[in-house]
Parts: structure tokens; C-alpha cells; sequence
């Protein structure tokens, strides 16, 4: 069995304006929840609360990305997720030494493998919220369609494609996205 991380993915530049700090594409990515346990989500406001309500924490910008995609990763690749996560824990969130942020970023990692427990291509977005006191976030997943020609790894992902319809489908009805706000004659 193959393993299989998340990495961040954007498919628009919508990151860039909604979060402080963007994660860039292609990043390993974890939830970070993490993040919030010492945070009162109802006092945080703009991008701060758009990170806490929907953005994946990104590996090597510890910026936030709203949406990541399951890849096949290695060994190694794995090992030097979790080796970023620890020096972050320590620098930023306060871990008392480098061997107890180990394992909590070994934790961290290993929620995202299974998060990441499905065909390579497939898109998680979350949703954090706070209900009775305890933190929540939950998981939607959007998989991709049967090409197998698609490269995610590097966080590429066209957001539609057209399929030619063969045979009689119903009436032959047509738009012209690009002439859509020009005035028709």
C-alpha cells in the first residue's frame, strides 16, 4: 500500500486575498488545528477568522491554504514533514523540547495520511468550527474523474474540463462564456 500525504493546492488566487499568509502550492499540509486550542474562535475577525474556518496548514510557509490534494508521498518525503512540523511546534507554538513536538508532529502527520486515504487526485477542503466548547472540523472531499494523464504532485488541478458529448444528449444548446457581460446587438 502506497502512502499518501496531502499537499496544498489552489486553484484560484483567492488564498492570497482571504489569509494573511498563503501557503504556496504544492506544500505538505496538515489541519493545524492545533493552532486554535488556545483561541477564543468568537474574538477573531478577517483573515485570522478565515484561516481558523477553513485553511490547512502548509509545511513549509506555515501559511494556510483552503484546499489540498491527496498524493503519493515517501519515506523520506514523510520524515521531512514531520521534521518541519517539530521545528515549528517549538519555535512558534511553544513545545517544551524538539522530542515531545516530534511526536506530536508525527500525530499531526499521521492525521493527515489518513485524511489522505483516497485516490490520488482527490480534493479535501475542511470546516472548523467550535460546538459545545470542543473544537470540530469536518472533511468534504470532491474525487477526480477517470483520466489517469493528471500530474497532482505538484499541485496542478484544472478546475473544469469539457467532455464531447457523442449522440443524441437533447437539444443542442450552447453559451459563450466569453461573451457573457458584452452588450448583444
Amino acid at each position: 500500500m502506497a502512502l499518501k500525504l496531502l499537499r496544498t493546492i489552489r486553484l484560484d488566487p483567492s488564498d492570497t486575498f482571504v489569509f494573511d499568509r498563503a501557503a504556496e502550492p504544492g506544500e505538505w499540509a496538515v489541519p493545524g488545528g492545533f493552532r486554535f486550542f488556545d483561541v477564543d474562535p468568537e474574538q477573531l475577525t478577517g483573515k485570522a477568522r478565515q484561516v481558523f474556518r477553513a485553511g490547512f496548514l502548509g509545511l513549509s510557509s506555515f501559511g494556510a491554504s483552503t484546499l489540498a490534494v491527496v498524493v503519493e508521498a515517501t519515506g523520506a518525503e514523510r520524515e521531512a514533514a514531520i521534521g518541519a512540523l517539530a521545528a515549528h511546534l517549538v519555535a512558534a507554538h511553544g513545545a517544551p523540547s524538539l522530542a515531545v513536538a516530534t511526536t506530536a508532529a508525527e500525530d499531526e502527520i499521521s492525521f493527515a495520511a489518513s485524511l489522505a486515504d483516497q485516490p490520488d487526485g482527490t480534493i479535501v477542503a475542511l470546516h472548523r468550527t467550535v460546538e459545545d466548547g470542543a473544537l470540530r472540523e469536518r472533511f468534504r472531499t470532491l474525487k477526480p474523474g477517470t483520466r489517469q494523464d493528471r500530474d497532482f504532485s505538484k499541485g496542478g488541478f484544472r478546475a473544469f474540463e469539457f467532455l464531447e458529448v457523442v449522440g443524441d444528449e437533447g437539444p443542442d444548446e450552447t453559451l459563450d462564456i466569453t461573451a457573457l457581460g458584452r452588450e448583444q446587438p
